[in-house]
């Protein structure tokens, strides 16, 4: 957090106003599509730039299980959200010995459920790999794996994940591949590198394989800048909507909310963005009646990922 501290010094410190003293933007819950829980940060690897900052021995959110997730579920009903999807993401979300049984829970209610995952060793787990290959033959295309690649070059794929990270993977998908399961990508901008010779690159990935993945969808293909957290960013004013000629609606928190489960906490919490588990000002209370408030957009990510980069954690 340091380098984007001292990216932005003075900036992102009032959630209602700039340090040029204008007027913060807020984003209200106008369109709520998604409901994503974190399964907990443990994961089989660590991961050079990763976000959340999860690795084998990081349990700051801890396991979230079908007991956590079911009154979440209950209360999206009677709240009337409308939301379409659950989403599972981590750490690894088959770390977490739950993660097919709160899959099947919310597809037995009838959503769509999406699951992040590397499909490295944790996903291939014999129990694993019965459990799923018997929720999409069950389920079919409402289930969606997304698998976390870096890049279609393994050498820089594997300068994030670990020397042999892209072969074990790719051993994952083409898994996931056989049973059919529905698949979608998600991957990084090189900073060298345009958004059309990155898609282009993906697509004959997937064209070598055999994979049914779209490289040009973004649902399919969802590509992220870089991390770089040395890099200032503008803050986002009210004016700004209609100087970017964009509107609040198309930002992350104005159609989700997440669920984690913090380390020693007493119940689970309800965070604001899926990019910020570990900000105290996103974290909106215990229930999603709580977290129907607006958010201010009071942090660097918040310009650089969502207003800016136009990023969406969905499908």
């Amino acid at each position: 957090m340091k380098d984007l501290d001292l990216a932005n010094l003075g900036k992102f410190k009032d959630p209602e106003i700039t340090a040029k003293g204008e007027p913060r933007a807020k984003v209200s819950l106008t369109n709520p599509e998604t409901l994503w829980f974190n399964t907990g940060t443990l994961c089989n690897i660590t991961c050079t730039n990763c976000y959340i900052e999860s690795s084998p021995t990081n349990d700051a959110l801890v396991y979230i299980g079908v007991e956590d997730v079911r009154p979440y579920l209950d209360e999206l009903e009677a709240r009337n959200w409308g939301v379409r999807e659950i989403a599972f993401t981590g750490g690894e979300p088959f770390m977490n010995p739950q993660m097919n049984a709160m899959a099947e829970l919310a597809l037995a209610r009838g959503y769509d459920v999406l699951i992040l995952t590397n499909a490295m060793a944790p996903m291939m787990r014999p129990s694993v790999k019965k459990g799923l290959a018997d929720l999409v033959a069950r389920y079919g295309n409402k289930l969606t794996l997304r698998i976390s690649v870096d890049h279609y070059k393994p050498h820089i794929h594997d300068a994030e994940r670990g020397v042999g990270a892209f072969d074990k993977t790719l051993r994952g998908i083409n898994w996931l591949a056989s049973i059919g399961a529905k698949l979608a990508v998600a991957g990084r901008i090189e900073m060298a590198e345009s958004e059309n010779e990155a898609r282009a690159g993906y697509g004959a990935l997937y064209a070598t394989h055999g994979w049914d993945i779209d490289p040009m969808h973004p649902g399919s293909t969802v590509l992220f800048p870089e991390m770089n957290a040395g890099v200032e960013v503008p803050e986002i004013t009210t004016a700004c909507w209609s100087i970017l000629n964009k509107h609040p609606d198309a930002v992350m928190c104005a159609s989700s909310r997440m669920v984690v489960k913090r380390k020693g906490a007493a119940s689970p919490a309800v965070l604001a963005c899926t990019l910020l588990p570990y900000d105290p000002q996103f974290e909106m209370g215990t229930t999603l009646a709580e977290a129907e408030r607006d958010v201010a957009l009071n942090h660097p990510h918040c310009a650089k990922f969502c207003v800016l980069g136009g990023a969406s954690c969905s499908a």
